[in-house]
């Protein structure tokens, strides 16, 4: 094989078929971004639009203007996020593949945890399948998958982590594309998280019914997800204000609630960690629910960072930097041996990394 072969294989191999993947991706039902469920989430904002107009409740002239207009759609940051979405395809096959294909034989699965019950407790009869244990099982692995993600999320909060979960917050502006602006270090994250959660959970099941249940989904992703994403979950990443009020928002995480959580107000640092339920928000002290007056918010990580988040590159570096930096600057400081017998002073009350100071960014629109 000549070194023309091997560049064009690899080409095909780590850019084409990535990038082709991704974008035939918008118009199938497996993923958020499906041309579809955008559909189905503007055709909500544009009820909701008429439904303030009619009643006077926004001052926008337009659904164009309602929805954020150019100054949002064609941002700076937006066009970013449109790139990186096909960028983190390719980090996909070259980079998240690679590294959890590596770890995966060291994690337990769900034929692990069936192997060491029946070891434990003698096989189970084989249950006959049927769909309500099908639609249970499904609504399992949202559940799992859905906590898990619940506490990955507020993980990529802390002191170390948050250098990588910043790509995500540093968009100034929200459009669906910023969903996927996402470092490639998280989705590893996310994906071992998801493995060994899930993998228990199917262990635990198909030991209990006797052996494996197929889950029930609607083309090919579990339908409590799929019922979510057709709803408006596309407007969570948008200047849509979109409340379900105090007392289902105590559940369900609404549009409002996650723009909440892109905010730079300092009352809003640390709330609202769900992805789908703001159940564990609720059971955990993280939640901030929202009403349908919308609240004037800021999105961005501050003017310090304005130029820093401007290219791809500097989506995927930026954090390795920002790590280094405090790597170095920590050991740096000097150690006394006599400092482990001394009181430390007591810590002053300051934010976590997350939550730096709100500085207003005059290119974000407010919602309306």
């Amino acid at each position: 094989m000549d070194a023309l072969e091997l560049l064009y294989n690899g080409l095909i191999e780590w850019l084409i078929e990535p990038v082709t993947r991704q974008f035939l991706g918008l118009f199938d039902l497996n993923g958020r971004m499906g041309l579809v469920f955008l559909f189905t989430s503007y055709s909500i904002a544009y009820a909701l639009f008429r439904f303030r107009e009619q009643r006077g409740l926004t001052d926008a002239r337009s659904f164009g203007q309602f929805i954020g207009g150019r100054r949002v759609y064609f941002h700076r940051s937006a066009l970013l996020d449109y790139r990186y979405y096909f960028v983190r395809a390719i980090l996909k096959v070259a980079l998240v593949l690679p590294v959890v294909a590596l770890v995966d034989p060291l994690v337990l699965r769900s034929g692990d945890y069936i192997a060491f019950f029946s070891n434990l407790w003698g096989a189970r009869t084989q249950v006959e399948q049927h769909l309500a244990l099908s639609l249970l099982y499904g609504l399992g692995v949202f559940l799992v998958k859905d906590f898990m993600s619940y506490w990955a999320h507020r993980a990529f909060h802390s002191r170390w982590l948050w250098a990588f979960h910043k790509v995500h917050h540093s968009a100034p502006v929200l459009v669906p594309a910023t969903a996927s602006r996402v470092h490639f270090v998280e989705k590893i994250v996310e994906k071992l998280s998801a493995i060994i959660g899930i993998g228990a959970y199917a262990g635990l099941f198909w030991y209990a019914c006797g052996g494996e249940i197929s889950r029930y989904s609607l083309f090919g992703v579990t339908y409590v997800v799929f019922i979510l994403n057709a709803l408006a979950a596309n407007l969570r990443h948008s200047h849509v204000w979109l409340s379900f009020g105090p007392v289902l928002e105590h559940v369900l995480n609404s549009p409002a609630q996650h723009q909440i959580h892109h905010s730079d107000a300092p009352h809003h640092f640390n709330r609202n960690f769900a992805i789908n339920l703001s159940l564990w928000d609720w059971m955990f002290g993280t939640l901030y629910v929202t009403t349908s007056t919308p609240e004037v918010l800021r999105f961005g990580t501050g003017e310090q960072d304005h130029q820093r988040y401007l290219t791809v590159s500097s989506l995927i570096i930026t954090p390795f930097i920002d790590i280094s930096r405090h790597t170095t600057a920590a050991s740096r400081r000097p150690l006394s041996w006599m400092s482990r017998f001394i009181a430390p002073t007591p810590p002053t009350l300051t934010k976590s990394p997350a939550c730096s100071t709100p500085i207003e960014v005059s290119t974000a629109s407010p919602l309306t």
